[in-house]
């Protein structure tokens, strides 16, 4: 073992998921010659002055390396190394300016200063009360976190969650991460069962403590909802349990007796075997996690209740003179209804709660238009919404007005819960909601829970698209063969939508027949069986490319969609390579690494989770936006949404951000493109599916691209999706199940 002295001049790479790390310092022994250091630097800023344990080696392709096993932050003595350290970024709200005026003032003193008494930073030109305590806080805050981090070095947790766990524990984290670690799990964002597992390991607490067995569990359960189930067959689950925990099946089947027994533990209810016969035979005992459970009941027993209110909010639609009221709508919308859009109108005038569904060019939007123009000229209050700002912006501009997404409707405050429910349900007669494939079981039952008694709700969507992000396949249990709820599904695809290969490609994709992808304007495949030069390539056609035949602006008119965030062709990679390409590194220009990413301004980058406590009324997983702001001294990052907000981001949050040049399928529903560009590669051969393929296509306005393997893309016409989520509330609607 040796000791390394030096200061963290810069970070090359960073894990952002174990930490383990690759940078280069300054030892001082020669001018300007810097060493390369590898190993886990939790918590490592640059600018710091750090001493390191570990071993000297070579690497055959970069040379001579220290790999650090350990190692302490070491504040700097002299003028400059402080001047450096300070100016670093290190502590919010002190730039390299302020720097200089500090260390200009209090010399060799100004850390013993900051540390001892920070109000004396006052003296120092331009800097007032308000900015002292700000820097005193930063200060504190800093040193806190540094012991949070030393403590979990040992169990190698990553920066950004070491951060998290202050965040919420503050001086209590180290006591709550020794002798309650599986809290973590449940109430820290971005910290599962194996991190809170690791993390318990080390600190002494044994494999079979009912306590870990329990948390795993909930981790098998919470991982199946992730995977869009919204509840597990037992059997199910003790063997997934017992595979995860390592520990004697007798262990789990206790625990979960336990767990079933607490209030928010589990629900344990006979319901039907989604993938088994029917009838009494074909039953499964279901484990739900309390929420779900809920929400699932909650929903079957709103939709049944608006269906069965005698109040109507659009009675005038009872005895309305049909045929009057088509011709005057014809000669609004200058075209008329064809015989399934009429039904589909009737139907949502006069039905408290009706489903339309049906494919590209079917005529889903016209008919939208359409009931709303005959509701406005009733005087009918019409609420419309969509569950992503792209799909509200798109539903404004058809109907000519305003539209927003769900969550802003509800009024989410902080911790999910709606200003509006059942106790005081919004003021519509009829509440429109677009792209309803996208809603999961927790979030439809926030709105129909929210809808009054005796107004109209219509859900529109494609139900053969890919089901919601979240648990739950609501539109198609809503669309489920013996079920209260009337729906009209569109068939007939019109000649203007026939004319455009991306549409009529999208319906042989859903029929199972290959695109033709020769001989169209707006409908390309480009052959590359390797998949890293299909990456490449998926790269260069959306960057390069289409914007120089086809004028698009490759940031705001292209997307790349990905059927998998991992491989060489997956978002991850590919988000790199596009970024490299689109919004480059530029001298003088600030740019911000966070783990494995770097932000820049001008870089296109999504939400990764919900975040109530953001913006005027939360930010949304899945919400897009551009980066218009980095100020390295405030340590703070601006987004603009694509909903025109701006939403600002402390440095330590950027774990809530990832970039969007590409982003997986899944990502992408409810979302429109004027054109797409969708690697089809063999890496991906497990994802390959028809409603994934789908999903993707009908994602496009003009242009579509495929890039990859024609056996690749073979496979994803043929697979057809493999078993339903495990859901219940199809059964739930039709009465199968009283509770």
């Amino acid at each position: 073992m040796a000791v390394l002295e030096g200061v963290l001049e810069r970070i090359t790479y960073a894990n952002e998921e174990n930490g383990y790390t690759v940078a280069r310092v300054d030892t001082g022994r020669g001018e300007g010659e810097l060493l390369t250091v590898v190993g886990s630097l939790l918590g490592a800023q640059v600018g710091e002055s750090l001493r390191m344990t570990g071993r000297w080696g070579s690497h055959p392709q970069y040379g001579r390396q220290f790999t650090v096993e350990n190692y302490t932050t070491v504040l700097p003595a002299t003028v400059q190394g402080i001047r450096r350290y300070l100016g670093s970024g290190l502590i919010k709200g002190i730039g390299p300016k302020t720097a200089e005026r500090i260390v200009e003032h209090f010399g060799t003193e100004t850390l013993d200063v900051i540390e001892a008494d920070a109000r004396r930073l006052i003296a120092v030109p331009g800097l007032g009360p308000k900015r002292t305590a700000l820097i005193a806080a930063a200060w504190e805050e800093q040193k806190a976190i540094k012991e949070v981090m030393v403590f979990l070095q040992g169990v190698e947790v990553s920066t950004s969650i070491a951060v998290r766990i202050y965040k919420k524990y503050g001086d209590a984290s180290i006591s709550v991460v020794r002798n309650q670690p599986y809290r973590l799990a449940a109430e820290v964002w971005g910290i599962g069962f194996l991190t809170a597992d690791r993390v318990a390991r080390a600190v002494g607490i044994p494999q079979d403590s009912p306590e870990r067995v329990k948390a795993g569990l909930r981790y098998a359960l919470s991982q199946a909802t992730d995977q869009g189930h919204c509840f597990l067959p037992e059997e199910r689950l003790i063997a997934d349990a017992v595979k995860l925990l390592q520990v004697d099946t007798g262990l789990v089947i206790d625990c979960l007796g336990e767990l079933a027994g607490e209030p928010e533990g589990v629900v344990r209810e006979a319901v039907p075997d989604p993938e088994g016969p029917g009838g009494p035979e074909g039953r499964v005992t279901a484990v739900y996690l309390v929420p779900f459970h809920r929400a699932e009941l909650s929903l079957a027993g709103q939709v049944r209740r608006l269906l069965a209110s005698e109040e109507d909010r659009l009675a005038a639609f009872r005895d309305v003179d049909w045929e009057k009221a088509l011709a005057w709508l014809a000669r609004r919308t200058g075209a008329e209804l064809a015989p399934g859009q009429e039904q589909a109108v009737r139907l949502a005038l006069t039905e408290k709660v009706a489903v339309l569904t049906g494919g590209p060019g079917c005529g889903k939007s016209f008919t939208v238009r359409s009931v709303v123009e005959l509701a406005r000229a009733k005087r009918a209050k019409v609420l419309l919404a969509a569950p992503t700002g792209r799909a509200a912006k798109r539903l404004a501009e058809l109907t000519g007005a305003e539209a927003s997404t769900v969550h802003r409707l509800l009024a989410l405050k902080p911790g999910g819960d709606a200003a509006y429910d059942r106790d005081r349900p919004l003021d519509a007669d009829l509440v429109v909601v677009d792209e309803a494939s996208m809603l999961d079981l927790l979030l439809a039952n926030k709105l129909v829970k929210a809808v009054a008694p005796g107004a109209h709700l219509l859900l529109v969507g494609d139900v053969d698209q890919l089901p919601s992000v979240g648990a739950g396949e609501v539109l198609r249990d809503l669309l489920a063969p013996g079920g209260p709820v009337p729906a009209v599904r569109l068939t007939q695809i019109f000649r203007q939508a026939r004319e455009s290969g991306v549409v009529t490609n999208a319906h042989r994709i859903n029929s199972g027949l290959p695109p033709v992808t020769r001989g169209l304007s707006d409908f390309f495949l480009f052959v590359e069986d390797d998949t890293e030069e299909a990456g490449r390539l998926a790269v260069d056609v959306a960057a390069r490319r289409i914007p120089a035949k086809f004028g698009l602006d490759p940031r705001r008119d292209v997307q790349v969609l990905t059927p998998m965030h991992r491989g060489p062709a997956g978002a991850g990679t590919l988000n790199g390579l596009l970024q490299q390409s689109i919004t480059p590194a530029r001298p003088g220009l600030p740019e911000k690494r966070f783990g494995g990413r770097v932000f820049r301004v001008g870089d296109k980058v999504t939400q990764i989770r919900n975040n109530y406590e953001k913006g005027a009324n939360g930010v949304f997983n899945g919400t897009v936006g551009v980066v218009t702001g980095l100020d390295p001294v405030e340590q703070r990052l601006t987004v603009r949404t694509d909903e025109d907000e701006e939403v600002g981001y402390d440095f330590a949050e950027l774990d809530e951000l990832a970039h969007a040049y590409a982003v997986t399928i899944h990502r992408s529903q409810g979302s429109e493109y004027p054109c797409v560009v969708i690697p089809v590669t063999m890496s991906a051969w497990m994802m390959l599916q028809r409603n994934l393929l789908y999903t993707a296509v009908t994602r496009a306005k003009r242009l579509v691209v495929l890039v990859g393997s024609p056996r690749a893309l073979g496979q994803a016409v043929r697979a057809v999706s493999a078993g339903r989520r495990c859901t219940a509330l199809d059964a739930r609607l039709a009465g199968g199940i009283v509770p």
